[in-house]
């Protein structure tokens, strides 16, 4: 583990300078390698995983032997990152013990180092005993994906002042458990900016404006390489979708032209013999 290693403390140390904190999200060894190299701050196990990877729906069907498996890999790549695992529907909910249980899972199995869960006062209680077991957590307010058919569909929240002022009960609420930052998703920047000055603790935005502390994007998405869905809140800083295809199309090509393998590509028949100690 390298020295610059980012920790809960590096993240939550940023708030009083202005520092912005970047998180992506990971699922395998590949990307959470490569995303590691770029310097990102922060690499989340999400249970976006299941629209992303499983092809759902929804994310509600990913269990936590999923996010723990996908953790394994990301944390086998991953020297610098910190890494956040998800703590999908229903391995949290149902009661404080088993919060606390899942949540050690994605350490202890996950390669995690911290868990990120979803919602408000209904999970304060839950928050506060996960941060007690030593495990540092992570919110997440607004269009919480978890609650997609409570909501209607992945719609905006906020909107309204009745709603900005339980969102910002809410987010007060978690950073009192001992949440050590919250994702603000899919709300307008006014209120997100208006939560982020109201918290001592970081506010990571997505689909929630600029004046958010951080800011989380799904590495397909700013990749480009989700060709399906492009919400308003997805900056793409590659097309790699399409450089995927256009470079599949080419093998497909060539080995139904019969070029490829070319001469370069195959073995010699003779093996090439080793330098020995004294050529060397």
């Amino acid at each position: 583990m390298g020295s610059d290693k980012v920790t809960v403390p590096d993240l939550t140390s940023r708030k009083p300078g202005g520092a912005r904190i970047t998180v992506v999200t990971a699922y395998d060894a590949t990307f959470a390698r490569l995303f590691d190299a770029a310097g990102v701050d922060a690499l989340l196990v999400g249970d976006s995983l299941g629209m992303v990877i499983q092809g759902h729906a929804n994310t509600l069907p990913v269990t936590l032997d999923e996010i723990c498996y996908h953790g394994r890999a990301v944390a086998r790549a991953t020297t610098r990152a910190h890494i956040i695992g998800d703590l999908p529907f229903l391995s949290y909910q149902v009661s404080v013990p088993q919060a606390i249980e899942s949540a050690g899972r994605l350490l202890k199995d996950g390669g995690c180092e911290s868990v990120k869960l979803e919602g408000g006062a209904a999970v304060v209680a839950q928050v506060a005993a996960i941060v007690a077991a030593g495990i540092p957590v992570m919110g997440h307010l607004g269009l919480t994906p978890q609650s997609v058919h409570a909501f209607g569909g992945f719609r905006v929240q906020g909107r309204g002042e009745p709603a900005e002022q339980r969102l910002l009960e809410d987010a007060l609420a978690l950073e009192q458990a001992g949440a050590f930052a919250i994702v603000l998703e899919s709300i307008p920047p006014n209120l997100a900016a208006r939560v982020t000055a109201a918290l001592r603790i970081p506010t990571i935005g997505i689909g929630a404006g600029p004046a958010c502390d951080g800011q989380v994007l799904v590495g397909h998405d700013l990749l480009g390489l989700e060709t399906r869905l492009r919400p308003r809140f997805v900056k793409r800083f590659a097309e790699l979708g399409a450089a995927v295809t256009s470079a599949a199309r080419a093998y497909v090509d060539e080995v139904r032209a019969g070029t490829f393998p070319a001469e370069e590509h195959c073995f010699s028949a003779v093996a090439t013999p080793k330098p020995s100690k004294e050529n060397a």
